[in-house]
């Protein structure tokens, strides 16, 4: 279902410009993107917009032209915004999700992390909206994968504890909200830093210098496609099926240490990788990592929620714009 309104456009003719005003479709189903500027909340943006949704999205510092600019900690701003927009659907992506800075700046992270959260699910509640909150594998310790949604979450850092406490604040204050829990992201990046995992490109290219790579903790690197896709399907789902809530997990299912990434990563993109270095020791350095998070994704499979991009292809589509030497792009393209 849509509505129209009316938009002025400028149309160009022999000789002269001129504007016009013409009739558009606008999607009747209205979604709310909390951290739409972030590397998993453009693509949830695009998921939904491209989808036949009303797709606003809410940043805080990189968020003007495209976005709207909302502080998640100003409460009177978040009211305002879901009172105007009235979503049928909000995705909250907005988190500090780095574990050594929540480390180094805890109250600032739980802030964000829980209290926010909390907020905005009792906002969510109060207009009918379904909310979405993205979580965390680092809720669980990593010793016996792998994880369903019912397991006891054990989270060894103060990232996953500052989750955790975000998924009860969500729950505590809108029970028919839905937690999402994932593991480590990539995708189009618009910087290498923005993934745990495009980060490692520079190691994997410069190959005159050898590198040293984690081969002790294993991941399941995931693509924010993916995830994007398993946000509108469970939206589109509780459209049609109000029992739709509770706690999700979704994650790719290619098992990988750091080391093992890299070495992919250059196999994708035809480059060496005998100069990466793998290291089998469980880091001393940072915040403490579970060894293995593998989230068990049945419940949303049995509910034909998924989507699985293989990581070859998705790293190659994603890094291919920062690559450096271009001989190797008539290899890999052409």
């Amino acid at each position: 279902m849509v509505g129209r309104e009316k938009e002025l456009k400028i149309r160009f003719v022999p000789g002269r410009c001129e504007l016009v005003e013409e009739d558009v479709d606008i999607p009747s189903r209205r979604v709310l993107i909390t951290g739409a500027t972030g590397l998993l909340g453009r693509a949830v943006f695009k998921e939904f917009n491209e989808n036949n949704w009303n797709a606003v999205g809410c940043g805080y510092r990189r968020a003007q032209p495209r976005f709207e600019q909302i502080n998640l900690l100003d409460s009177i701003a978040v009211h305002d915004i879901i009172h105007d927009f009235q979503p049928h659907v909000i995705v909250h992506c907005a988190a500090e999700r780095r574990p050594d800075v929540v480390e180094s700046q805890p109250d600032a992270a739980s802030q964000l992390n829980v209290a926010a959260s909390g907020n905005l699910a009792k906002e969510a509640a109060g207009v009918g909206a379904f909310l979405i909150y993205i979580s965390t594998d680092y809720v669980f310790d990593g010793t016996s994968p792998p994880y369903k949604e019912t397991d006891v979450p054990n989270p060894l850092n103060l990232y996953g504890k500052t989750k955790l406490e975000g998924e009860k604040a969500v729950l505590e204050n809108n029970e028919d909200a839905a937690v999402l829990r994932i593991p480590v992201l990539y995708g189009e990046v618009e910087r290498l830093e923005e993934s745990a995992v495009t980060v490692m490109f520079d190691k994997v290219q410069f190959s005159n210098k050898s590198a040293n790579m984690d081969h002790w903790q294993q991941r399941f690197p995931t693509n924010v496609k993916d995830v994007a896709t398993v946000c509108r399907q469970l939206a589109e789902k509780r459209m049609l099926d109000p029992s739709v809530k509770g706690t999700f997990h979704w994650s790719g299912n290619e098992q990988m240490t750091k080391y093992e990434m890299a070495c992919a990563i250059a196999d994708a993109f035809n480059l060496p990788s005998s100069h990466l270095r793998p290291i089998t020791d469980c880091p001393v350095v940072g915040a403490l990592r579970p060894r293995n998070a593998q989230l068990d994704c049945s419940k949303l499979e049995m509910l034909g929620i998924g989507q699985r991009t293989p990581f070859r292809a998705g790293i190659k589509e994603s890094l291919w714009p920062f690559l450096v030497d271009k001989r190797w792009r008539q290899t890999v393209f052409h």
